[in-house]
């Protein structure tokens, strides 16, 4: 009862202190190499916990969004420290711009801040897309959610499409998507019938052109979403041609070589070199990292630039040489106020894509051997997908972008809905989910299921620009050219100014950032 409850409490509007968070620690500056954080994961009982954008994380930027945190956050205290670089969000680019300026000057005082508690989180999450880029579901749960019971469907079994739990008509629809399907535009050359597909999704191309049954296009919402983050009411046409969706071996399109219509991602998905690019080793221990420390301001100087970050107590400043600010491009105008209002819009229209990954420990892997299935992809239920990884390992993910408003609209409107979910309901979700998938090979999640992981991004994917929703792409010209527009000391990078939702993406980002400061 008697807890102080800091300056970071007043901007959610909860008591975070009283919670156990020591949020209103003050952070004193330590060694170069020595990671200061203040912990803001949320636990609760029985093993359950969630990182990655809390309520905790989250509570100055959402503070600065809506206007409220200078009102509580006090006068700036400068540190008295002076830097080379101070690198503003601890992620894939932020540590790789670090790592190349030490690599370009060793010598260098660089530092690192970042909200959340720990750098790279969502690495995590790459590694499940790069890992399962090139395994797709062995199995679909046909889920109640959708068809009004659940019925897994191995795929590697003959004659799959037999037992999806839909009509005939449906049936019949879906082996010819898979086996035989008609040219939809034979008079159309190759580049108008990619013109064609470029301005459709993949749910209007399977309704609209192939007039196939609804329930085809309800057993194939979620299969972008793995990689996407969204559904196929929002996935282009062009891009599920070339990600090699059924319903386009009719069209007699070239498979050697992509279409200049697809997305970045795609073509370089097509060309198997993804994560090609040059992705900098995280620094080593000559840079500091200050983590629970959202900054909150940057501003340009004459000598030097200001950076100023909250420490759960009071804002704190230093001096900078340079700024990188690789976080969210859409924070980045709260951040400095003095842009031009045309390249403070362009910021502002990066929207991510939310997104949560799941990892459970279970107590062994017998009922995943009975299943006879490791990944399994679901159609509407909560968590779209889930994979069993050796020896005991659960990974799943969910997409919560509300994919039939668009890329856009739908992910501002899925974090709404993310940030009224309680995380008692992540958990339970998880729990019903892998119960009534496991639960007829024996699968008991009261006893099998030993603790449980939830990173929650409510900012997770890049906004990536594609067809159908940017006319623009892919002649330009393009609004993250202006959005990354250097402005004095301070260079923008973050996978938002390519725009691509890619780990290499995000370091060449950092490379660019940190070449413009050396001019």
């Amino acid at each position: 009862m008697n807890q102080i409850i800091s300056r970071r409490d007043f901007f959610d509007g909860i008591a975070v202190s009283a919670l156990g968070s020591p949020a209103a620690a003050r952070v004193t500056p330590g060694a170069p190499g020595h990671t200061e954080t203040l912990q803001n994961a949320a636990h609760r009982p029985g093993g359950f916990t969630v990182r990655g954008d809390t309520s905790e994380a989250l509570s100055v930027p959402h503070a600065l969004r809506d206007g409220r945190f200078w009102i509580h956050a006090g006068t700036p205290e400068p540190t008295g420290e002076r830097y080379d670089l101070v690198v503003a969000g601890g992620g894939r680019s932020g540590m790789s711009a670090a790592a190349e300026w030490l690599r370009r000057d060793p010598g260098a005082a660089v530092l690192v801040l970042d909200n959340h508690d720990e750098t790279g989180g969502q690495a995590r999450r790459d590694a499940l897309r790069r890992r399962t880029r090139q395994e797709r579901p062995d199995g679909v749960m046909c889920d109640a959610e959708t068809f009004g019971t659940d019925t897994l469907v191995r795929l590697s079994s003959p004659g799959w499409a037999d037992a999806v739990p839909i009509a005939e008509r449906a049936r019949r629809d879906l082996r010819m998507l898979h086996e035989d399907p008609p040219d939809w535009f034979p008079r159309l050359s190759a580049e108008e019938k990619q013109e064609r597909l470029a301005a459709l999704t993949y749910s209007e191309f399977l309704l609209r052109v192939c007039g196939v049954h609804p329930d085809v296009e309800r057993f194939c919402r979620t299969m972008p979403c793995r990689e996407w983050a969204y559904d196929t009411r929002a996935f282009g046409a062009i891009d599920a041609w070339g990600s090699g969706y059924p319903g386009f071996g009719g069209l007699g399109l070239d498979r050697d070589k992509p279409s200049r219509l697809n997305s970045p991602s795609v073509r370089q998905e097509w060309q198997a070199n993804a994560g090609a690019g040059r992705v900098t080793a995280p620094p080593d221990d000559r840079a500091r990292l200050r983590l629970s420390s959202p900054v909150v301001f940057a501003r340009d100087g004459a000598r030097a630039a200001t950076v100023g970050y909250f420490d759960g107590h009071q804002v704190m400043t230093v001096e900078a040489g340079s700024v990188i600010l690789a976080c969210w491009s859409a924070v980045i105008p709260y951040l400095v106020p003095e842009l031009p209002d045309d390249q403070r819009r362009a910021l502002r229209s990066a929207v991510r894509v939310p997104l949560l990954h799941a990892t459970v420990r279970v107590r062994d892997a017998r009922a995943w051997r009975r299943l006879g299935v490791l990944r399994v992809r679901w159609t509407g239920a909560y968590w779209g997908f889930c994979e069993f990884e050796p020896p005991a390992t659960v990974h799943l993910l969910a997409t919560p972008c509300r994919s039939e408003l668009g890329p856009g609209a739908g992910a501002a409107a899925g974090r709404r809905e993310l940030v009224r979910t309680p995380y008692g309901r992540l958990e339970h979700t998880i729990r019903d989910q892998l119960a009534r998938l496991l639960g007829p090979a024996g699968f008991d999640p009261a006893a099998g299921i030993e603790a449980i992981t939830v990173d929650r991004w409510g900012h997770a994917n890049a906004p990536e620009y594609c067809r159908p929703w940017h006319p623009f792409y892919p002649d330009g010209p393009f609004p993250s050219d202006l959005a990354r527009r250097r402005f004095g000391r301070i260079a923008i990078a973050g996978s938002d100014s390519s725009p691509v939702g890619r780990a290499d993406a995000a370091a060449t980002a950092a490379l660019r950032a940190v070449e413009e400061l050396a001019r």
